[in-house]
């Protein structure tokens, strides 16, 4: 029996078309520039592409070194719509966005934002131009969309990196920027790459400019950055993401070659005595450090060294360790000083660390302890004891006790550098002791940067935070799942109060210490 549908329903259905209806009317038609509606262009594109050559015709331009990367100026048609985009994405709400690979704000995923100006750009990059640029690899590029809106201002960076994720095959960046020039920064420089598919040098920058498309492929080469924005009242926006598809062949990472570890060097505790602060020989006050650094695994010994040599260090390149033979006869005593015996025993004194065989193991420190108690009984009965120790009972038995390791660099740290999170060296031990001692930095501030920040594995929030400080030591104990990054040093480190610029940098003594 046939029945009419609920008044209801058909009301409920009707709101739903005209909620439709409503949102498709405020997407706000764009037409994009010439070139992307030119068939004859679109295969001589593909052509030059495929053939790696170059390529360009009016607004459209095709380098393919050091990799593949198309340019489009005024990507966007109607200038009246670029400039309402703009207005609508200063008016999104912005994240600060920073790890060890960069610093900046962006946006919430734009996938689905209603904004009229938003949608229509949306809607053609990711139908029609996804549909030209798929014919252009020879391609089927997925559905996926993927966007959002960062704001890169005065010290913000995106440091060396490929893109190169599950998924993305092409990235792509419009501009929508002030008048812009190079001395500005915000650059994006393109690497070459060496014989092992690790970037080399930088051979080509991008100056921003106003509604201006850059795309490139993500590949095992394509290697880039966004320099440091120098200009402190220009805001470099822009729209990024990724065209998904399949992704490059890559071959296997190269391996860089791990610092090698030494044991100690047969240096007694005279050594100790030339160089260390008195008040840190004391064997109260080394009890009082261990207990401080137990209960929190890091500690910061202030004035450390009897004497701090800062002028005396050998001029390298950032990030770039001194070469040991280069380096000049105080720096040398005081690299062997970190490498001597008795500093491997003055660190397990204030650690509790097993790094020197007269440090016992924690499970014989009972035992010991009984020992110990039991000897001195004895010995007020008898008046001697002549129990050998565990580690001459080790000796005896020809069993040789493990040795301790370790490996150093000494590092200049000035404007532009940086570690990124690729901690070999934890990963090689299931636990480590970090050692840094800086010297130099007398005035240097938080906001510079270089500073030696503790993550957990594959998280971004950091655990712990270590500020330069002039001939303090910082001792670090960690697990493998816990990686280390020194911040990006940035321009605010060489300019002063008036604009005036001047050259600051400091120096520091870097190890890692193994049970």
């Amino acid at each position: 029996m046939a029945t009419k549908r609920p008044k209801d329903e058909c009301s409920s259905t009707d709101k739903k078309k005209k909620k439709k209806s409503d949102k498709e009317s405020r997407e706000e038609p764009v037409e994009l520039c010439a070139a992307v509606e030119n068939d004859q262009v679109k295969r001589a594109v593909a052509e030059a592409w495929s053939r790696r050559t170059t390529y360009s015709h009016g607004d459209l331009e095709l380098d393919c070194h050091p990799f593949p990367h198309c340019i489009f100026t005024n990507f966007i048609s109607s200038q009246a719509f670029a400039e309402n985009l703009q207005k609508e994405l200063l008016e999104l709400n912005f994240h600060e966005k920073s790890n060890d690979l960069y610093k900046f704000k962006q946006s919430d995923d734009l996938k689905k934002r209603t904004e009229p100006h938003i949608a229509g750009l949306r809607a053609a990059l990711f139908g029609r131009f996804r549909s030209w640029l798929g014919e252009v690899l020879g391609v089927e590029l997925e559905p996926t969309v993927d966007i959002s809106c960062a704001k890169y201002e005065y010290t913000d960076v995106l440091l060396c990196h490929d893109d190169e994720l599950e998924g993305r095959r092409v990235a792509f960046i419009l501009y929508l920027v002030p008048p812009w020039q190079s001395s500005d920064g915000g650059t994006l420089d393109l690497y070459t790459t060496d014989s092992y598919l690790q970037p080399q040098s930088i051979v080509k920058s991008l100056v921003p400019s106003w509604n201006t498309l850059v795309l490139f492929e993500v590949s095992p080469v394509s290697f880039h950055q966004v320099s440091e924005v120098l200009s402190q009242d220009k805001c470099r926006l822009s729209l990024s993401g990724w065209f998904h598809g399949p992704s490059l062949e890559r071959p296997p990472r190269h391996a860089v070659a791990p610092i090698q570890r030494n044991p100690h060097l047969p240096r007694d505790e005279t050594v100790l005595l030339e160089w260390i602060n008195p008040i840190y020989l004391d064997i109260s006050y080394q009890e009082q450090i261990q207990e401080e650094f137990e209960d929190s695994s890091e500690i910061q010994l202030k004035g450390f060294l009897k004497v701090t040599y800062k002028n005396s260090f050998p001029p390298t390149q950032c990030y770039e360790a001194a070469a040991l033979d280069s380096l000049p006869q105080c720096v040398s005593a005081c690299w062997e000083l970190l490498h001597s015996e008795a500093f491997f025993l003055l660190l397990s004194n204030f650690t509790g660390l097993r790094l020197h065989y007269l440090c016992p193991a924690d499970d014989e420190e009972d035992d010991d302890e009984e020992k110990v108690k039991k000897q001195q009984d004895d010995g007020e009965a008898t008046g001697s004891s002549n129990e050998p120790s565990s580690a001459d009972a080790s000796r005896e038995k020809g069993v040789q006790p493990s040795t301790p390791l370790c490996c150093g660099e000494v590092r200049r740290w000035s404007r532009g550098g940086y570690t990124l999170l690729h901690d070999g060296e934890a990963a090689r031990a299931e636990y480590a002791l970090d050692l840094v001692l800086p010297f130099g930095c007398t005035g240097w501030q938080s906001e510079f940067g270089g500073f030696t920040c503790y993550v957990a594995n594959e998280e971004d929030e950091e655990l712990l935070t270590v500020y330069p400080e002039d001939n303090s030591l910082a001792l670090v104990y960690r697990d493998k799942e816990t990686l280390k990054f020194v911040k990006h040093v940035n321009h605010k480190s060489t300019s002063e109060p008036d604009g005036s610029s001047t050259c600051r940098e400091f120096y520091d003594f870097s190890f890692v210490y193994y049970e």
